[in-house]
C-alpha cells in the first residue's frame, strides 16, 4: 500500500526497488493521489535516499511508460548517446547546437528535453516558436525523426516517463523540487526512457544556474552518474559556469535566432562554441567514434565548420513538422516582439559580473518565462545581443536589445537589467574555462 511505503520512507527505512516500481506504478495509473505523491517526495526530500533506491527510482520512472528500442532499425547501438543540461540561463540552446552537431558526427541523438520552469528556460519552449513543430510526437514518429535526421529533439509525452510529469508537478508546489534525489530520477528516467548507450549531462553551477555552488553541482552530478552506471550505461557529466548569461540570447524565438545563425557560421559565441564542442566531442569519444578528445573534438570542429550540422538541424526540425525551409528563413516564421530597442547602462566601463537569475526574472517579467509548469508564455520576448563579462559599454554600447510586448514592460526590463549588470572603469580578470570539471563513469 502507498501509505506503507511512505511511512517506511519517514522513518528513515531504505525502500526495495519493489517497494518503489509499486508506487510510482500507482502515481501511473491514478491509483495514488497527489496528496501521497506529496508525502512521497518530502520524505525523500528530508531523509535522502541510497544509491540503490535511487537507481530503483530511476528505472521505475523510465519504466513507468514506453523504452524505446533501437534493435531492428540497424543503427550500431554504441552510437546511440543522448546529451541534457540541468539548467541555466540562455544554457538551453546547447542541446539544439548539439544534437544536429553530433548526428553530423556519425552519432545518433535521441534527446527528450523539457520546458523552461522558472528563471531558467527550456528547448522545448524554444521549439515552439517554430510553426508546425510536434514536441510531443507518438513514440513511432519520435523514432522515424531520429532515424531521418540522425537526432530528434521530443518533450515529455504520455507515453515516455509519464510518472515524472505527475510527480514533478506536485515537486513543483511542495517546495521539493531542489532534492537531488528527486532531480535525478526526473532527469536520468527521461534520459533512460529513449534507450541511449551512454549520456553527457551538463551541470551548471553559479547564478544563472539551479545549482548556485560548484559543490551543489558536483553532488547532482555525482548523483547522476551513479544512477547511469546502475542502469548499465556509461556517462560524462560536465560541471559548468554559468554564472553569466550563455551566448547573447536569452528567450524562445529569439534563442532560435541565435541557434541558426551559430550553425550556419553567422556568429558563434565563443563559451557557447567551447561548450558546444567540448559536450559534442565527449559524445563522439564515449560512442567509440573517435579514439580520444582531441580527435573528437577535431570532428567537430569539422562538421560545424562545413555546414553538415545546420543541414542537420534543418532536417530536424523537418522531420517533426516544422519548414523545411526554416534554416535559411528563420526570421520569417518566428514570432516578434512589438518593441524592439536597447538598453544602455547608466556609465561606460567595463561589464565586471552579472546575476545571470535576475536576467532570467527580467524575462519572466516580460511574459517569456513561467513560474508554474502549465503556465503559457509569450514566445517572441526576451533579450538579444546580450554582453559579456570584459565588453565594453557605453552610451554608444548597449547591454542589450530587450524585445518587449509594450513599452510598460520594456521599461521594467530595462531596470531589471541594469541592476543585473555590474559595469566597472576597468575590465576584470579573464574569465577561466566554461568546463570547470568533468566526472566520468562507466558501469
Amino acid at each position: 500500500m502507498p501509505q506503507e511505503v511512505i511511512r517506511r520512507k519517514r522513518d528513515r527505512h531504505e525502500l526495495t526497488a519493489a517497494e518503489i516500481a509499486s508506487f510510482v506504478k500507482g502515481v501511473t495509473d491514478g491509483t495514488v493521489s497527489e496528496g501521497q505523491i506529496g508525502a512521497f517526495t518530502m520524505s525523500i526530500y528530508l531523509n535522502g535516499t541510497t544509491t540503490a533506491e535511487r537507481v530503483a527510482l530511476a528505472l521505475a520512472m523510465r519504466d513507468s511508460g514506453e523504452v524505446l528500442d533501437w534493435s531492428a532499425t540497424g543503427i550500431d547501438p554504441r552510437t546511440i548517446i543522448d546529451k541534457h543540461s540541468s539548467g541555466g540561463v540562455g544554457d538551453e540552446k546547447v542541446t539544439l547546437l548539439v544534437v544536429p552537431l553530433a548526428a553530423a558526427c556519425g552519432l545518433t541523438v535521441p534527446n527528450l528535453s523539457g520546458w523552461g520552469l522558472d528563471y531558467c528556460g527550456g528547448e522545448m519552449d524554444m521549439l515552439a516558436s517554430v510553426p508546425g513543430y510536434d514536441g510531443a510526437p507518438p513514440p513511432d514518429k519520435y523514432m522515424k525523426a531520429v532515424l531521418t535526421a540522425g537526432g530528434a529533439i521530443s518533450g515529455p509525452t504520455a507515453e515516455l516517463a509519464p510518472a515524472d510529469r505527475k510527480i514533478f508537478k506536485v515537486r513543483d508546489v511542495t517546495a521539493t523540487v531542489e532534492s537531488v534525489a528527486l532531480i535525478t530520477g526526473s532527469i536520468m528516467s527521461k534520459k533512460l526512457a529513449v534507450a541511449p548507450r551512454g549520456v553527457v549531462i551538463c551541470v551548471g553551477s553559479g547564478s544563472g544556474a539551479y545549482m548556485p555552488t560548484v559543490e551543489h553541482a558536483r553532488e547532482l552530478a555525482e548523483s547522476m552518474a551513479e544512477v547511469a552506471a546502475g542502469a548499465g550505461i556509461p556517462s560524462v557529466m560536465l560541471l559548468t559556469d554559468l554564472d553569466a548569461v550563455l551566448g547573447t540570447a536569452v528567450g524562445s524565438a529569439v534563442e532560435m535566432v541565435e541557434t541558426v545563425d551559430f550553425l550556419t557560421g553567422k556568429y558563434q559565441d565563443p563559451r557557447t562554441k567551447e561548450l558546444t564542442i567540448e559536450v559534442t566531442a565527449d559524445m563522439i569519444r564515449i560512442a567509440g567514434v573517435a579514439p580520444d578528445m582531441a580527435a573528437a573534438r577535431a570532428l567537430a570542429e569539422a562538421r560545424l565548420a562545413d555546414g553538415s550540422a545546420a543541414e542537420r538541424f534543418g532536417t530536424m526540425i523537418a522531420a517533426l513538422g516544422g519548414p523545411a525551409d526554416f534554416v535559411v528563413r528563420a526570421d520569417h516564421y518566428l514570432p516578434r516582439a512589438a518593441v524592439v530597442a536597447p538598453v544602455y547602462p547608466a556609465t561606460d566601463g567595463f561589464v565586471s559580473g552579472m546575476v545571470a537569475k535576475d536576467v532570467g526574472l527580467a524575462l519572466i517579467a516580460l511574459g517569456g518565462g513561467r513560474k508554474r509548469p502549465d503556465d503559457p508564455i509569450d514566445l517572441a520576448v526576451g533579450f538579444t545581443r546580450f554582453c559579456q563579462v570584459r565588453d565594453r559599454v557605453g552610451a554608444n554600447q548597449p547591454l542589450a536589445i530587450i524585445h518587449a510586448r509594450n513599452e510598460v514592460e520594456w521599461e521594467d526590463a530595462a531596470r531589471r537589467v541594469r541592476a543585473a549588470i555590474t559595469v566597472s572603469a576597468a575590465p576584470p580578470p579573464p574569465s577561466g574555462p566554461i568546463v570547470i570539471d568533468r566526472i566520468e563513469r562507466w558501469p
